[in-house]
């Protein structure tokens, strides 16, 4: 396999958990800098993942960083688990939870009743922790100040949303949605369909479209496999 970086690559790169999208594509852009020589690249991503969340990551290099709107709209599909019981004010384990709820009243049966309702087009409203701007400024520093960023709902839709386990308080799942889907939201509206609450522990992005994150490299070996190119 022979790579050509500066007229154009598409890499399928597993996020590590705890890193931004921006450190996996900084760290790449660096090591074609100084392992490639080359002096100026461009290199881009197609789709934010969270720092806790792990998987699939498209990276476009040279010329095809023009093809990252195309990717990014493209069908997504996750794997993950809900805590029940339990929210925190990013939906996820970025920050504490701040309030607890009565779980004994939750059966499999309403489980999958809340699957219903949160199946198909959804108006969703996005975590005030997000990177979505409002006025020109990020609506997590408006949340970080204990500001309300003011955040519409926005139309989005999940394709598929199925159960693959409970075990209370943990119910995992898999979801196929569109772009601008926030997991994270659906934490949230899962908790409240079910009369309580509950937020985000783990989360994968697991496709885009049709490519897939079994396919995809871990950074280091693709930077030993570009090395051992040249």
């Amino acid at each position: 396999m022979e790579f050509n970086f500066e007229e154009g690559e598409i890499l399928l790169i597993n996020k590590p958990l705890t890193w931004s999208s921006f450190d996996v594509i900084n760290r790449f852009r660096v090591f074609l800098k100084k392992n490639q020589d080359i002096k100026k690249i461009k290199v881009g991503h197609a789709g934010t993942l969270d720092p806790l969340a792990d998987g699939l990551l498209i990276v476009c290099t040279g010329k095809f960083t023009k093809r990252i709107e195309e990717f990014q709209g493209q069908e997504k599909e996750y794997t993950g688990t809900f805590r029940l019981g339990a929210t925190t004010p990013s939906f996820d384990l970025e920050h504490d939870i701040d309030q607890t709820y009565e779980t004994t009243h939750i059966t499999p049966e309403l489980i999958y009743e809340a699957v219903r309702k949160l199946t198909g087009d959804l108006m969703q409203v996005p975590p005030v922790f997000s990177a979505i701007k409002i006025g020109g400024k990020r609506a997590y520093k408006f949340a970080r100040k204990d500001e309300d960023p003011g955040l519409s709902a926005r139309l989005v839709n999940v394709r598929e949303f199925e159960i693959t386990r409970i075990e209370m308080p943990e119910v995992d799942f898999r979801i196929s949605c569109s772009k601008g889907t926030y997991i994270r939201s659906l934490a949230r509206d899962f908790g409240l369909a079910l009369g309580s609450g509950a937020h985000l522990t783990a989360l994968r992005r697991t496709r885009i479209g049709e490519f897939l994150l079994k396919d995809a490299w871990e950074l280091d070996e693709l930077m030993e496999r570009v090395s051992s190119l040249k």
